[in-house]
């Protein structure tokens, strides 16, 4: 509504309106990816007020996460149809619905349709699509920065307000601790609304990195489910694509799928506090924020291929120390650190691999199918890690499991990197 005054105001002070969407984007996402782990720390509060097993409860968060990443390659495909904004205004409002569902739940249902449905569906419509969505259109320079900077909100917001959500379930209750993230995503949401615009072209100036405006794409008319396996169809032609989608099912599986919902229990069982656990993940979260950015820095100046080998590997080695540790304090915090600050860092070299072989315009489709991959592996996670526990008693084999499977996916990188030309798709 107000995009092009201010894109002429900005361009005053030679600022580019691509960084406006970033900061944007970034607020909209901060704010929203909170839904996707606040009820995370809520896990022993609503099972113990409502009767439920942690296994039911990260049922439904196990189904939040399957919807989360099976919705993406077709919020791709609807991203080009209907474009940024009326998708971001979608997701707020289901996003809202699932979350006011969920502070008033009494029965199971209800646990399943606000937690496993709408708060699965919602995040599914924007999520990391939309950053590919945003790096590719408005940007030619600084692609691997701006994805970095966007996707740490989105891992950052899951982790920072942990230990606030800890703290107003310890003091007011488990549904007080949700209020905050629905005033969050109303307030950004209308932000968004006020001055985000779908594509350079909107407001006549050139993507980032470029002189000249580019035309105006065309409109999509056609079926977005059919846009959507029109670009699996050509992907899967290639072995990048099983690559990128094989090693982030076990991204999925090692961040979002097991930190999440399973950290804080994790850290209950070995006597730490719920406050002390969430002060933990925020830790986490602040790295975060530093390493997902910083991969964004890298992947703008080095072999992505190799950035996603030592990150993978790293990411699996700290896992595997963290089975064997004391569950101390200060082993907690430097694991808290480590992990940290390669919790997301795999989100930048991929994206940009994805719009370096399948292009511009079909990459942000194509990255929605990958990314379906890494929410099929958090899935997994979030269930088999609740199952395990409720009988083995313990989260350790899991924990373990997921750092022999980031080792697994380390390794994979070689595939690609035995290519001549990672640039294109069909060199790979």
């Amino acid at each position: 509504m107000y995009a092009d005054r201010a894109a002429r105001w900005l361009r005053g002070y030679n600022i580019h309106y691509g960084w406006v969407i970033v900061a944007l984007t970034f607020a909209y996402g901060l704010s929203a990816s909170t839904a996707m782990t606040v009820p995370g720390v809520l896990i022993l509060p609503i099972s113990k007020e409502l009767g439920w097993s942690i296994g039911d409860v990260s049922g439904a968060m196990a189904l939040r996460l399957f919807l989360f990443g099976a919705i993406a390659p077709f919020a791709g495909a609807l991203v080009v149809r209907y474009g940024l904004r009326r998708m971001m205004m979608s997701s707020a409002v289901l996003l809202i619905a699932g979350l006011l569902l969920t502070i008033g739940m009494t029965a199971k249902w209800q646990l399943w349709a606000g937690i496993g449905v709408l708060l699965g569906v919602a995040p599914g419509l924007t999520a990391l699509v939309v950053n590919a969505a945003i790096a590719s259109r408005w940007f030619t320079q600084r692609r691997g920065l701006v994805v970095g900077i966007l996707s740490s909100a989105i891992a950052s917001g899951q982790l920072l307000f942990l230990p606030v959500a800890a703290w107003v379930s310890d003091h007011f209750g488990w549904r007080a601790a949700l209020v905050p993230t629905v005033l969050a995503v109303a307030a950004c949401a209308t932000i968004y609304a006020l001055f985000a615009c779908n594509d350079p072209a909107d407001i006549g100036v050139a993507p980032f990195g470029e002189d000249k405006p580019q035309p105006r794409p065309a409109a999509v008319t056609g079926n977005a489910l059919a846009l959507s396996f029109s670009a699996l169809r050509d992907a899967v032609r290639y072995p990048v694509f099983w690559v990128l989608t094989g090693s982030f099912f076990v991204c999925g599986l090692s961040s979002a799928g097991l930190m999440g919902p399973h950290f804080v229990p994790l850290c209950h069982d070995f006597g730490v506090t719920a406050v002390t656990a969430a002060s933990l993940l925020a830790l986490m979260g602040i790295c975060d924020f530093a390493g997902t950015i910083g991969s964004g820095w890298l992947s703008d100046r080095y072999d992505c291929r190799w950035l996603l080998s030592w990150y993978y590997g790293l990411r699996g080695l700290s896992l595997v120390w963290l089975t064997f540790s004391d569950f101390s304090f200060s082993g907690l915090s430097i694991f808290a650190v480590f992990f940290g600050l390669d919790y997301i860092a795999t989100v930048p070299p991929t994206v940009k691999i994805a719009v370096q072989a399948f292009g511009r315009v079909r990459a942000p489709v194509v990255f929605g199918w990958i990314f379906a991959g890494h929410q099929l592996g958090a899935a997994v996670m979030a269930a088999s890690a609740g199952i395990a526990r409720d009988e083995l008693a313990s989260y350790l084999p899991s924990f373990f499991a997921a750092g022999v499977a980031c080792i697994i996916a380390a390794t994979s990188m070689l595939v690609l990197l035995g290519k001549r030309n990672p640039a294109r798709a069909a060199a790979i």
